[in-house]
C-alpha cells in the first residue's frame, strides 16, 4: 500500500518533486534497524525508477542499491534490490553504465542466499541482457567476458580450482543463452518474413519436440508464442536447407563461442566431477535451447572432429590425449543426451563404447569413460543403457576391453536397483570371474566387493561371497600376488560398511590368512606390497565393532602376523601396529573384566531381603545385552 501511495504521487508530481521530496526518505533508512524499512527502501527503488531523472536514476539510486546489496545483513532485503536493480536495468540509458552493471551482476550471484542467487537469474540478468542487446554488446562485450573469467579460472586451477567461482559464471552464461538464441533469431535474414498476424510459412518442420523452460524465456523476449512458433519453424528450414549464409550473430556463435566453450572443455580436470557436471548442463541447455538441426550440423561435428574416434585412430602409443579430457563425459552427457529418440541413444552408446575400446588399447587412464559413468549413472534413464555399453565390452575380443568393462562395472553398482544388480550385473560379473584371462577375473574384484557394501538380497550376496571365496581358496590362485593385492585393497574399502556377519565370518578370517601366508613369502618386494595393503585395510577396518571372539581368534592373530612383517620391513609402521595391538588387547582385558564385575556385584545384590525384586531389576537393566546374562547363570549354577 505504501510502494502503491508513493507511485501515485510520483506520477502526480513529476521527477524533481520525487528526487527532492521523496528520494531524500528513502536515504534515510537505508540502515534502519528493521529489516522491513530496508525492504522498503530496496523495493521503492524499483517502484520509483519510471519516475525519477535518469541522471538520478543511474548513479544514487544505482548506488543506494550496490551499498544495500553489498553491506545488508538480510536475504529478503537483498533479494529486493537485485529485483530493483533489474528494473533499473530497464531504464539506464546510459552505456557507461555497463561496466557497474556487470560488476553487479557477478557480486549478486557471488551471494551466498539461494533466493538472491534466484533473482539474479529470473530478474537482473534477463533485463542486464535485454540492456546489453540494445547496445549491441551481449555478443561482442558480455559474454565474452565471462567466458575470459572462466579461462582464467582454469588457468589458476593448477593451485585448486575455485569450484564455486566457476559455478556463479558457468550458470551465469547458461542464464544467458535464451537471450543469445533470440538475438539469433532477431536477426535471421528471414525475420522480416515472418509476420505476428500474417501468414505464417507451413514448413514441414514440427517433428522435433522441443523443450519447455528455454524456450518459454525466448518467447518472453521476442514478446510472442505465436511470433516465436513462425520464427522457429523458419529458422529450422533455414538451418537444413541453406545453413548460416548471411546470418552474422549465428556465425558467431558456430564459429566463435563454440570453438572457445570446447577448447576450455578440454582443459578442465577430469577427475572433478562438479566441474563436469555444470560444463554438461550448459551445453544441455545450449543444445536444447538451439534445437536439434542446430545440435546435429553445427554441435557433434565440432566434437567429432577434435575426438576424432574410429578403429584406424586407435593409437597405442597413448597419442590420443583428447580422449582422457573431461571433453568425453561433456560430449557424452551434454551433447548425446539432449533427444532422447532411437538413432540417439545408439550414438550415445557406440560413443561410449568407441571410447572404452580406445582407452584400453591404447593403456590409456579411464578417467573420462568413468566420468562419463558418474554423470549418466545419476540418473535411472540411462542405466538400462550404461549396461549395454559394459556388455559390449564383457563379450569383446580383446582382454584390455573385458578388463575395462569389469571395473566399469563398480562404478554402476551403487546407482542401480537390486533388480537390474542381480538380472545384469552379476551375471556378467559371473562371466568375467572365469574368463581365460587372470587379469579379467582380477578386474571383477573390486565391482563384487561394492556388491558385498551395497545390496541386502541374501541369495545375491552368497553368490558373490561364494565368488570370491572361490578366489582366495582355489589353489590355481595361491601365487597370484595381484589377486591378493586386489582383493586386500578391496577388503580395507567396503568391510567397515559392510555387513557385520559378512566382515566377521569372512573378511577378517581371510585377512587373517593373508596375512599369516605373507609371513613365509620370500620374495621380498611382494611382501612389502602386501604388508602395506594389509596395513591400509587393518587400518580401515579398526574403527569397525569387531566381536571379542573374532578380535581374539583374527583380528589380533593378523595384526600380529603383520607386525612380524613390519619389524623386517618397515620399522615406522610396526611402531603404530604395536599401539594398535595394545589397544585391542586393553579392550578385550577390560570387556573380560566388566563382565566379570558385572556378574559379581549382581551375584552380591541377590542377597539379602528383597532378592527377588533386587533380581528382577537388574534382569531389566541387562536386556541389552546377551552375553552378560549368560554369565549371570553360569555363576549361579
Amino acid at each position: 500500500m505504501i510502494l502503491t501511495g508513493c507511485v501515485a504521487f510520483a506520477r502526480h508530481v513529476g521527477p524533481t518533486r520525487v528526487e527532492a521530496e521523496l528520494l531524500p526518505q528513502c536515504w534515510e533508512q537505508i540502515n534502519h534497524k528493521y529489516p522491513e524499512r530496508r525492504l522498503l527502501v530496496a523495493e521503492s527503488c524499483g517502484a520509483l525508477a519510471p519516475y525519477l531523472p535518469k541522471e538520478i536514476r543511474s548513479s544514487l539510486v544505482l548506488s543506494m542499491l550496490q551499498q544495500m546489496l553489498a553491506e545488508d545483513k538480510a536475504d529478503m532485503v537483498r533479494e529486493a534490490v537485485v529485483k530493483s536493480l533489474g528494473i533499473i536495468m530497464g531504464y539506464i540509458d546510459d552505456s557507461d553504465k555497463y561496466s557497474q552493471g556487470f560488476e553487479l551482476m557477478l557480486l549478486s550471484l557471488g551471494d551466498p542466499s539461494e533466493r538472491v542467487v534466484g533473482a539474479v537469474h529470473q530478474v537482473f540478468i534477463p533485463a542486464f541482457a535485454a540492456w546489453t542487446t540494445e547496445l549491441g554488446t551481449l555478443q561482442t562485450a558480455l559474454i565474452p567476458s565471462l567466458l575470459a573469467r572462466i579461462e582464467k579460472l582454469l588457468m589458476q586451477g593448477d593451485h585448486g580450482l575455485d569450484e564455486h567461482k566457476l559455478h556463479v559464471f558457468l550458470t551465469a552464461l547458461q542464464s544467458l543463452i535464451p537471450p543469445l538464441f533470440a538475438v539469433v533469431l532477431q536477426n535471421a535474414p528471414f525475420t522480416s518474413r515472418a509476420k505476428l498476424n500474417g501468414d505464417i510459412p507451413t514448413i514441414e518442420v514440427t517433428r522435433f519436440p522441443r523443450p519447455a523452460s528455454p524456450l518459454q524465456d525466448v518467447a518472453t523476449i521476442i514478446g510472442s508464442r505465436e511470433m516465436l512458433s513462425a520464427l522457429l519453424l523458419l529458422y529450422d528450414y533455414q538451418l537444413e536447407h541453406e545453413g548460416t549464409t548471411g546470418w552474422d550473430s549465428l556465425l558467431w556463435v558456430v564459429n566463435q563461442l563454440l570453438p572457445q566453450l570446447i577448447e576450455i572443455v578440454g582443459r578442465i580436470n577430469v577427475t572433478s566431477s562438479t566441474c563436469v557436471h555444470e560444463f554438461s548442463r550448459f551445453f544441455w541447455r545450449l543444445c536444447r535451447t538451439f534445437g536439434k538441426i542446430f545440435t546435429n550440423t553445427k554441435v557433434k561435428p565440432q566434437f567429432q572432429e577434435i575426438l576424432r574416434l574410429s578403429e584406424e585412430n586407435v593409437d597405442t602409443s597413448g597419442g590420443n590425449d583428447i580422449l582422457c579430457k573431461a571433453t568425453v563425459p561433456i560430449y557424452a552427457t551434454g551433447v548425446l543426451t539432449c533427444y532422447n529418440q532411437d538413432e540417439d541413444r545408439k550414438l550415445l552408446v557406440g560413443f561410449l563404447e568407441d571410447v572404452m575400446t580406445t582407452l584400453s588399447l591404447s593403456h590409456a587412464p579411464l578417467d573420462s569413460l568413468k566420468a562419463s559413468f558418474v554423470e549418466l549413472g545419476a540418473n535411472p534413464v540411462y542405466h538400462e543403457l550404461l549396461l549395454t555399453v559394459l556388455w559390449y565390452g564383457v563379450v569383446h575380443t580383446s582382454a584390455l576391453v573385458r578388463c575395462t568393462a569389469a571395473r566399469m562395472f563398480e562404478l554402476l553398482v551403487k546407482g542401480v536397483n537390486e533388480t537390474l544388480v542381480a538380472q545384469r550385473v552379476v551375471p556378467a560379473l559371473i562371466t568375467l570371474s572365469s574368463d581365460p584371462e587372470i587379469s579379467v577375473r582380477i578386474s571383477t574384484i573390486p565391482a563384487f566387493g561394492t556388491i558385498m557394501e551395497t545390496v541386502t538380497q541374501k541369495e545375491l550376496l552368497e553368490r558373490v561371497k561364494m565368488q570370491l571365496a572361490s578366489f582366495l581358496e582355489d589353489p590355481q590362485y595361491q601365487d597370484q600376488h595381484s589377486l591378493h593385492m586386489e582383493i586386500i585393497r578391496t577388503f580395507g574399502r567396503v568391510g567397515p560398511n559392510a555387513e557385520p556377519r559378512f566382515r566377521d565370518e569372512f573378511v577378517l578370517p581371510h585377512l587373517h590368512k593373508l596375512a599369516l601366508a605373507n609371513n613365509s613369502q620370500t620374495v621380498e618386494n611382494k611382501r612389502i606390497d602386501i604388508a602395506t595393503q594389509l596395513f591400509e585395510a587393518y587400518s580401515a577396518l579398526s574403527c569397525c565393532f569387531i566381536s571379542e571372539e573374532v578380535m581374539v581368534n583374527h583380528f589380533l592373530p593378523g595384526l600380529r602376523c603383520l607386525r612380524a612383517d613390519m619389524e623386517q620391513l618397515s620399522p615406522e609402521h610396526e611402531g603404530i601396529l604395536s599401539s594398535m595391538i595394545k589397544e585391542c588387547e586393553i579392550k578385550v582385558e577390560n570387556k573380560g573384566m566388566a563382565d566379570a564385575q558385572g556378574s559379581m556385584s549382581i551375584a552380591s545384590s541377590l542377597v539379602g531381603e528383597d532378592a527377588k525384586t533386587k533380581f528382577l531389576s537388574k534382569m531389566g537393566q541387562l536386556t541389552t545385552s546377551g552375553a552378560m546374562l549368560a554369565n549371570v547363570f553360569q555363576r549361579k549354577k
